[in-house]
């Protein structure tokens, strides 16, 4: 961040006051396992069921996701955020221990089990900007699960939701 410019520094700045969910997207195919945390991820429409995902195309991920063409946006509940930091390459893990440990589904592409929501779907287009490329995952199946809180990142921390109390 040394050699970047004032306008980049301001917008980062500013971007930190942007609270966004927390989620790791993540794939399995031809091009092999992988997962990467994303903050920059939301809905599009609903007809047809799509979202986004932001990804840098320097991630060893990125590739990967791309390659495969299906995935699986898992967003991530209350007090997930040492799985956070593991898929964001936080903790030193390699790509290919990653998911050492963690309970997954994988009939189709991991599935995190004890994430807030799963969408699974496949990538109906990718189209690079600047440093990133924006993926538009066409989705094709949900599995949600309720009372499990959200984690989202505001001024560069994580930070714990707790979940709606219904009564």
């Amino acid at each position: 961040m040394a050699d970047s410019t004032p306008a980049q520094r301001e917008f980062r700045a500013a971007m930190a006051n942007l609270s966004s969910g927390v989620n790791i997207v993540t794939t399995d195919g031809p091009r092999g396992r992988a997962g990467i945390t994303v903050s920059a991820a939301c809905s599009v429409t609903d007809d047809p069921p799509t979202m986004l995902v932001c990804v840098h195309r320097a991630s060893r991920a990125h590739d990967v996701l791309a390659g495969n063409e299906r995935v699986c946006v898992n967003v991530l509940g209350s007090g997930q955020q040492d799985l956070a930091l593991r898929f964001a390459g936080a903790t030193g893990l390699p790509m290919h221990e990653r998911f050492a440990g963690v309970v997954c589904d994988f009939a189709e592409v991991p599935v995190l089990r004890d994430a807030a929501a799963s969408v699974i779907g496949h990538l109906a287009q990718v189209r690079a900007q600047g440093s990133h490329s924006v993926m538009f995952v066409e989705v094709e199946r949900v599995i949600t699960r309720s009372g499990s809180g959200a984690l989202v990142y505001f001024q560069r921390e994580f930070h714990s939701l707790a979940g709606a109390r219904r009564g």
